[in-house]
């Protein structure tokens, strides 16, 4: 996008700030479209599994009920609690949303389709994830009440848990490919199955680390059966209980961008990515657009999120912390040895 400034007579300096600014709308308004879009479509499972109907007045189809909802949010008065801490309380749903943007930009939608290819992108991203646990927190302490607060101790628990057994995880799958580029690890994962299946799903060590993976995305997003932190019967509405108008609207947008990054992450570090299902030259799919293959898998994860969320029951509080640290950080680490283990054997081994 540079040289394309550049070329139209810009200085390099000029052609390269343009050229991220024009990189980063590119990202972010699509982004925005389709977490309007999500909930809609979040809403339409739900109800279609529970036999309702769901929005269907506002717009064809009810398509235009979302954006419906976020003018009657935004022409809403914004209401902040006499005794809560008045700057906190409005910045911590513009970390929450900022945080949600900022991890998109090493996300690859295509081969060199990214707007920073960094080698260590996927540090990067458990970096920024790990910044999201902040706007929880100040928002449930500035409230100055106390199910906003119970919420935020829940939240701060809950993602460091599952933080951990994330980053053993995601060990894993460097191993594998060898590096900590997102590209990079999709494409390590051409033909990895028998030659022709593109995606590490196939592989027998790391199908288990994908399920892990997948249910420590449910919790790393606080969703069904996870959402101790939005817990109505306890905690009235979490962390969002005091918020109205445009502050209550930020929160959901960041939440909804976060849950699209961890189904995008899904995609790219087990199942290919771009890349077509098979890699063989005789199906027309070939001529699929790569970008194509990335959001089909991407909302393909979505509705496995709207999927639980719609027929799983809440777990207790207690049976969220067992499951994170007596289940999950401990297979995590097995499989780290394991698979360590398997390519020293192996791939180092025989090499040597």
């Amino acid at each position: 996008m540079t040289e394309f400034f550049t070329s139209l007579g810009m200085t390099e300096g000029w052609a390269l700030f343009v050229g991220s600014i024009a990189g980063i709308l590119l990202i972010a308004l699509p982004l925005m479209l389709a977490v309007a879009m999500i909930i809609y479509v979040d809403r339409k499972v739900w109800a279609a599994i529970n036999l309702r109907r769901g929005p269907n007045v506002v717009g064809p189809f009810g398509l235009l009920q979302s954006f419906a909802d976020g003018l009657k949010v935004f022409l809403q008065e914004t209401i902040i609690p006499s005794a809560a801490n008045k700057g906190i309380f409005l910045l911590a749903p513009i970390i929450t949303f900022t945080v949600a943007l900022v991890a998109w930009a090493v996300i690859p939608f295509d081969a060199g389709v990214v707007l920073a290819d960094i080698n260590v992108g996927l540090l990067y991203i458990l970096a920024i994830s790990s910044l999201s646990v902040y706007g929880i927190t100040m928002a449930g302490w500035a409230s100055n009440s106390k199910y906003p607060f119970f919420s935020a101790m829940r939240a701060a628990a809950q993602m460091i848990s599952y933080e951990v057994s994330i980053g053993f995880i995601l060990v894993c799958v460097v191993l594998y490919a060898g590096s900590f580029n997102l590209s990079e690890i999709v494409e390590a994962q051409r033909g990895h199955g028998l030659g022709i299946v593109n995606g590490y799903y196939f592989n027998l060590l790391l199908f288990p680390m994908w399920v892990m993976f997948f249910i420590s995305s449910l919790a790393e997003t606080q969703r069904v059966p996870f959402d101790l932190t939005e817990a109505e019967s306890e905690l009235v509405a979490g962390y969002q209980t005091e918020y109205s108008s445009m502050s209550f609207a930020l929160f959901w947008l960041g939440e909804y961008a976060n849950i699209l990054l961890m189904c995008s992450l899904n995609t790219l570090l087990f199942f290919g990515g771009w890349l077509p299902p098979l890699d063989i030259d005789l199906i027309p799919w070939f001529d699929i657009p790569g970008f194509v293959w990335f959001l089909a898998k991407t909302f393909f994860f979505f509705f496995m999120f709207s999927w639980v969320m719609a027929t799983v029951p809440r777990y207790r509080y207690d049976q969220l912390m067992r499951l994170g640290w007596k289940v999950f950080l401990p297979m995590s680490l097995i499989f780290v040895v394991a698979i360590s283990g398997w390519l020293m054997l192996t791939r180092y081994g025989g090499a040597a």
